[in-house]
């Protein structure tokens, strides 16, 4: 299975130079929409709702204390032809949208608003966003719309 290292170094490849926290965002809604597309996840690794949206721990270690990233230390050709497909689709839909929007989308939004129930805005948290959290939420959001 692909890591989380592997599909940011992907949308890196893609879309080039991002902020951190927008390369955040991306990796979270290419986990989203792979999970109800393709009924797998895209990578195990822990998603987090913390004050400023979800992010991915493993993610983070690598750029903190920077405000954006050129290049990633995994290897995009690790992920499937159906992974590649979903990354591309989020791209395609998200990723023109600037980091702080993604970042206030994520904030309407239940998977990130449920695993912070109980907490005061601003709180620290590591809360997980479960893979079950994000495939019921967004595979809803298909099932409204058909």
């Amino acid at each position: 299975m692909a890591n989380v290292h592997d599909v940011a170094a992907y949308i890196l490849e893609r879309q080039g130079e991002l902020s951190t926290w927008k390369l955040q965002k991306l990796v979270y809604y290419s986990q989203a929409w792979h999970l109800v597309w393709e009924e797998e996840a895209l990578f195990p690794d822990r998603i987090e709702a913390w004050a400023n949206g979800p992010v991915i721990p493993k993610l983070y270690q690598n750029h903190r204390g920077y405000f954006s990233v050129k290049t990633w230390p995994g290897d995009p050709s690790k992920l499937a032809p159906a992974q590649k497909s979903s990354i591309d689709a989020v791209l395609n839909f998200y990723g023109d949208k600037k980091g702080a929007w993604l970042s206030e989308l994520t904030h309407r939004e239940s998977p990130w608003l449920e695993a912070r129930a109980g907490l005061t805005p601003g709180q620290r948290s590591n809360k997980e966003i479960t893979k079950g959290a994000l495939a019921e939420y967004y595979g809803g959001l298909i099932a409204a719309a058909s």
